[in-house]
């Protein structure tokens, strides 16, 4: 899945075994045969608050349908390790183990994307003070900066996959921020086929977009 791995480390925690956990967030997890389960959050926000930059309709398929899937699948794999172990399926629980990091990825990097959006009526909308806006002026120089750098970092992506640019590329640094780049995330905003993901990189790379993009939140992870 080509989702921008960018989030705070004060955010996500890996337990032991097969168990990835949202911290601080009740309402992603809950417990179950002895097994932690992901449950679909909700959003602090309507599906349409965030237009014109993401439409309501793919605000709402991205989050019921595409979303909903890699928690449904996860959960089915999670029931599934559960019998294996109880087998004593040593080949099952390593087969097992793909789907599980996939679809867990995908729900807790979906789960925190969500919070990296904000309406600009909702507070959303005023560039980033404070801690973080003194991060983003000395390690990329200014704000414009970095959204020049996203845009090119998002634009040049090939493919399918897990990216995270910014920690496989550097050293020491923690990431606060996601972006989905598959094409669930633009199909019925962006034609995939006629302008692809660079279109919707540079879309929501400008001004009008990054207005919700930095949110409160970001602030208060740092």
């Amino acid at each position: 899945m080509a989702l921008r791995t960018l989030f705070s480390k004060k955010a996500f925690t890996t337990a032991s075994g097969f168990r990835p956990i949202v911290a601080g967030d009740r309402c992603f997890l809950r417990q179950a045969r002895g097994l932690t389960v992901a449950a679909l959050p909700d959003l602090a926000y309507d599906y349409g608050a965030l237009e014109p930059a993401i439409s309501g309709e793919i605000m709402r398929l991205h989050h019921q349908k595409h979303h909903q899937a890699y928690v449904t699948n996860y959960n089915n794999a999670l029931e599934q390790l559960e019998t294996a172990v109880a087998k004593g399926d040593a080949s099952a629980v390593v087969r097992l183990q793909s789907a599980i990091k996939f679809n867990g990825g995908g729900h807790i990097n979906h789960s925190i994307f969500w919070k990296n959006l904000k309406p600009v009526n909702e507070g959303g909308g005023e560039p980033p003070h404070s801690t973080l806006g003194w991060a983003i002026d000395t390690d990329f120089c200014s704000l414009e900066a970095l959204v020049q750098k996203m845009n090119a970092e998002g634009a040049a992506l090939q493919g399918s996959g897990w990216v995270d640019p910014l920690v496989t590329k550097g050293a020491n640094l923690v990431p606060l921020l996601g972006i989905d780049v598959w094409e669930h995330a633009y199909y019925l905003q962006v034609q995939p086929v006629l302008l692809g993901p660079k279109a919707y990189v540079l879309h929501t790379g400008t001004d009008e977009a990054f207005t919700f993009i930095f949110s409160p939140q970001l602030g208060r992870t740092l």
